[in-house]
């Protein structure tokens, strides 16, 4: 082998080396990058769906979930509640859920896939307040036709236990209903079929 022969092929590793490891390097250089596009746990918590044990709540009972940075209330609602929703309707902005944002399988008198189950957005559609539960036994604050649901005590705004405005509030819509499942004694909010894998 000539000298020149020699100096061909150690310059060829050479080449062939520093490209490896410019390479190499060029990949560790671009990882935070790229890593910093992802988004984070926490962003991906928010907006993940969020499973709820039915089991644990009893009838009458208000359960508060965080969704999305939102209270979400879900109520194993009492015969009485669902009776409660016949008896106001007449008396609501929107007793159809027209104008308001819910699945279409929460679009009845329910506001719900089954009856029993309110799953609901805990946060006026007036300015974005919480309201707070108000049995029916809370007619000296209520008032006598009180037959129980939510009130925001901010602005006023009243709401049966299906989420639907009462007339005469600031509030211009309903509560919204999010996306859920309900199976075998487990709701899961933020996912329901037609969202499910988008």
């Amino acid at each position: 082998m000539s000298d020149q022969e020699k100096v061909d092929k150690t310059r060829r590793n050479l080449v062939v080396a520093t490209s490896i490891v410019g390479g190499a390097a060029s990949v560790a250089a671009a990882i935070p990058f790229v890593a910093s596009m992802l988004p984070s746990e926490r962003a991906k918590a928010a907006g993940a769906p969020v499973e709820v044990d039915l089991t644990r709540i009893a009838p009458g009972e208000l359960a508060v979930i965080e969704w999305r940075g939102k209270p979400v209330w879900v109520i194993r609602r009492t015969k009485e509640m669902l009776e409660s929703l016949k008896a106001v309707a007449p008396r609501l902005v929107d007793p159809d859920s027209k104008s308001s944002t819910q699945p279409a399988y929460a679009k009845n008198e329910n506001r719900s896939e089954k009856p029993e189950w309110m799953v609901m957005e805990g946060v006026c559609t007036h300015l974005g307040c919480s309201p707070q539960l108000r049995p029916a036994e809370a007619k000296a604050e209520m008032g006598a036709d009180w037959v129980g649901g939510f009130y925001c005590p901010c602005h006023g705004s009243k709401f049966d236990y299906a989420g639907r405005v009462f007339r005469g509030a600031p509030a211009p819509l309903n509560l919204e209903v999010p996306p859920y499942t309900l199976a075998e004694g487990r709701l899961t909010i933020g996912e329901d079929k037609e969202t499910k894998g988008s």
